[in-house]
């Protein structure tokens, strides 16, 4: 009875030790597996198994791409200028096997190599040309970076600097500097409207001017046009009333008659000297004439009503 319990405990100590040996690695990992203390294989995706005793795994890697900020460096620029300066790099493991045995603490190592790479580089730049050649910066670092690493097992796929931190007083002086800048953008801005503005204004009456010029021209033309027509109508309306008396065919009295009122109009008016006709005698004659026609004509009446009474 004891050796059939004992039997059985066997067997479940060498299924737990069978099921502890089997391995199922993750989607995106690695393992480097060792065999007697040296290196064996690098286990990829998928289900594996490991001999009890025999095999060891000695690093579990990651092959996704890792994200490393590092903390601000002091670096000197060419004229003497420090700064903070913290960088991030984007790194990932392309060989487990070098990554394991390569270098000792391989994150402490690309920090380090990043920041002497990163004092080298600045270290040659003043500080305006620091602050605006980030892209150039970034690209050396990171091909200085990515060389030094293919030992390593590791590609570093890109670096960026976080921040520049110049010193204050140097902050202070570019805030000022930036400043007097916008304030200087302002008053150009500002110029630049008002003379905008003096030419839209003189435009505006130089356009107005015009403006008022033709419409004064067109009164005038209006105005020409209107007494031409006048003219014009009165001279049709005189040859229409010389159509008509010579239609009416008048009388020589009644010419005569015209004319000497005529005549009394002109001898009215204002004139110094007056030009009498030379048939103003028969003028004269014509109104005594009927003046006496005028005279005669009551007496007439008077003695036809003696005679009737």
């Amino acid at each position: 009875m004891g050796g059939f319990i004992v039997g059985i405990v066997i067997i479940l100590l060498v299924i737990i030790l069978l099921i502890s040996n089997i391995k199922v690695v993750p989607q995106a990992h690695a393992y480097v597996l060792e065999r007697l203390g040296a290196y064996h294989v690098t286990w990829n995706t998928g289900l594996h198994i490991k001999v009890p005793f025999v095999d060891k795994i000695a690093k579990r890697v990651s092959l996704k791409e890792q994200v490393i900020d590092f903390p601000p460096q002091p670096v000197i620029t060419q004229d003497n200028v420090t700064m903070q300066i913290d960088t991030v790099v984007y790194f990932q493991i392309t060989d487990p096997k070098l990554y394991a045995y390569g270098v000792e603490r391989p994150l402490s190592a690309i920090e380090n190599l990043s920041a002497t790479t990163l004092r080298n580089i600045i270290g040659d730049l003043e500080l305006d040309k620091t602050l605006t050649s980030r892209d150039t910066i970034n690209t050396q670092i990171r091909t200085i970076l990515d060389e030094a690493t293919d030992a390593w097992g590791i590609k570093v796929n890109r670096v960026e600097l976080k921040n520049i931190i110049p010193p204050k007083e140097i902050q202070d002086s570019m805030e000022k500097q930036m400043k007097a800048e916008r304030e200087r953008r302002a008053q150009i801005l500002t110029a630049e409207g008002g003379k905008r503005s003096a030419i839209l204004i003189a435009e505006g009456d130089k356009e107005s001017a015009i403006l008022r010029a033709d419409a004064a021209k067109q009164t005038k033309i209006l105005e020409a046009q209107g007494q031409a027509e006048a003219i014009m109508l009165v001279q049709k309306a005189l040859a229409d009333s010389i159509v008509l008396l010579n239609t009416a065919n008048p009388a020589e009295n009644v010419i005569a008659l015209k004319s000497l009122e005529a005549f009394q109009k002109a001898a009215d008016g204002k004139a110094t000297k007056i030009i009498i006709p030379s048939q103003i005698q028969s003028l004269a004659g014509l109104a005594t004439s009927l003046k006496e026609l005028v005279v005669d004509a009551p007496m007439g009446g008077q003695t036809g009503k003696s005679a009737q009474s």
